[in-house]
């Protein structure tokens, strides 16, 4: 018995050996090297206090954390690599945050409450144009009532010029609460205002752009929606008879007015303070189906921030990817990843322009969309193909993975919208999927895919940009902006 603890000490003493000589860590592997060098990034980030002299605010209309997972590999793949492995150019930002998006009155929000949030700094109920809850949603009552300003206005109120960029109607929910206040977002133009409406004096969108009164007016504005601005003897949807972009001209001395994508590249942003850009009647065209007519979300951003720059006191400026959401709305998801690059390229450009000792930029979403990447695909497989799968070794088969009804299905789908299939699902193949126009199936039928309800991201880097972080209230996202801006004087 006295051996026994001799024998444990030995045995102890080999098993502290053997613990002792733990491999050496796979410093070799690019994976490794490349999460230290991402570390080593993020200890030099240092929190800028500085006052923002610029905020560019870019809203991804419908892109969800989903839908930026899909654009980052439709990305890469598109530029030759697996897809997995690329970084967004607001993917690289220091400071990242989740945003709830629910609206007063509504746990799956629209854009025009979940924009509003954003724009007044309180949430607003589903459909609204910068309005308090307390109003009554699509009632005119007091034009008055219920107003809430919005960033741009205080920035303009302070000296700012203000723009506001977008792919969607110029009208549309995003880009309007910017410059409007409306109990409904449908009052793009007169004939769109309720007779209720009319008899109490509330304003369309359209015109409240055109007379916008703080500061010196809207400074740039571009994207769609022309007939909006126009009577219908011009073309346009409008039988007030008033001709919005007559009007814009007479109101500004400088006024520039360009409707192709040549006419605003001759624009010179020295000698211009004020820029209104109509490249459609309604919304502009997908960007895999734009042609040269229309400028890319890019070149509008840049041209924007050229003009807003000249500005001593600084500027504001909303720039709005706003078709990926129809192109989700749509089902469609090879649209929705094309514009989602293009968007991506904007804040690309936008970063190449200015100096973020001086500009807050924050990328977001105002919602998400019912968008799904699923089915056990093989790293690099194509994101709009087939889902193709690994062997029992984890090697690509590289032939279709196959569901319970012995069919092949894709990576990407939409829980709803008008992809449903029901029980009799089509047989698939490669090039019928790829194609641009494909409509992913979805398994509730709905005229139009929905909006989905869970949080969606933001990307901050500039001045204050710490402030974004955490799981943050939408509306949030306005007090970091009025902060950074020293909008109080605080």
């Amino acid at each position: 018995m006295a051996r026994m603890p001799l024998i444990l000490a030995f045995l102890l003493s080999g098993l502290s050996a053997l613990a002792q000589e733990v491999p050496a860590p796979p410093r070799a592997d690019p994976m490794w090297q490349s999460a230290e060098a991402a570390l080593a990034a993020r200890r030099a980030v240092r929190p800028r206090e500085g006052r923002a002299k610029n905020v560019i605010l870019f809203i991804g209309d419908g892109m969800g954390v989903s839908t930026i997972t899909a654009i980052r590999i439709f990305d890469g793949q598109s530029r030759g690599g697996s897809g997995e492995e690329n970084v967004l150019s607001f993917e690289r930002f220091p400071y990242t945050a989740l945003v709830k998006t629910y609206n007063v009155n509504a746990q799956v929000p629209d854009s025009a409450g979940t924009a509003s949030a954003i724009m007044t700094g309180v949430k607003t109920n589903r459909g609204v144009i910068d309005m308090a809850a307390s109003h009554e949603v699509a009632t005119c009552g007091d034009p008055a009532d219920g107003l809430l300003p919005s960033l741009a206005e205080r920035a303009a109120a302070g000296g700012r010029a203000v723009g506001v960029v977008t792919t969607a109607r110029l009208t549309h929910a995003t880009p309007a609460t910017v410059y409007a206040h409306s109990p409904s977002r449908e009052w793009e133009a007169d004939v769109d205002l309720s007779d209720e409406a009319r008899r109490h004096g509330c304003t369309d969108i359209a015109a409240q752009l055109i007379a916008f009164a703080y500061g010196d007016g809207i400074n740039v504005a571009m994207g769609g929606g022309r007939a909006n601005f126009l009577p219908a003897a011009r073309g346009g949807r409008r039988r007030d008879g008033r001709d919005l972009v007559r009007e814009w001209r007479a109101r500004h001395s400088d006024a520039q007015v360009v409707t192709t994508a040549a006419g605003l590249a001759a624009v010179a942003p020295a000698s211009t303070r004020h820029l209104l850009g109509l490249f459609a009647d309604s919304h502009m065209a997908y960007e895999a189906k734009r042609g040269d007519d229309q400028p890319s979300l890019a070149e509008m951003t840049r041209r924007a921030i050229d003009i807003l720059a000249q500005h001593e006191d600084g500027f504001f400026l909303l720039v709005e990817g706003g078709r990926i959401d129809h192109a989700h709305h749509e089902g469609r998801a090879a649209l929705a990843l094309h514009d989602g690059q293009a968007f991506a390229e904007a804040v690309g450009a936008a970063l190449a322009r200015v100096d973020l000792d001086e500009t807050l930029i924050i990328v977001t979403a105002d919602h998400s969309h019912v968008f799904t990447i699923a089915g056990y695909p093989a790293r690099g497989n194509p994101i709009l193909g087939l889902a193709r799968g690994l062997d029992e070794h984890g090697r690509p088969t590289g032939r279709p993975l196959l569901a319970a009804d012995g069919k092949p299905y894709t990576t990407l789908g939409y829980w709803d919208g008008p992809g449903a299939v029901g029980a009799a699902r089509p047989d698939l193949d490669e090039a019928t999927v790829t194609a641009r126009d494909y409509r992913q199936q979805a398994v509730v039928p709905l005229r139009s895919e929905t909006h989905g309800g869970e949080d969606v991201a933001a990307f901050a880097t500039g001045p204050w940009a710490h402030l974004v972080g955490g799981v943050m209230e939408q509306n949030l996202l306005y007090h970091v902006m009025a902060r950074a801006m020293d909008l109080d004087g605080s």
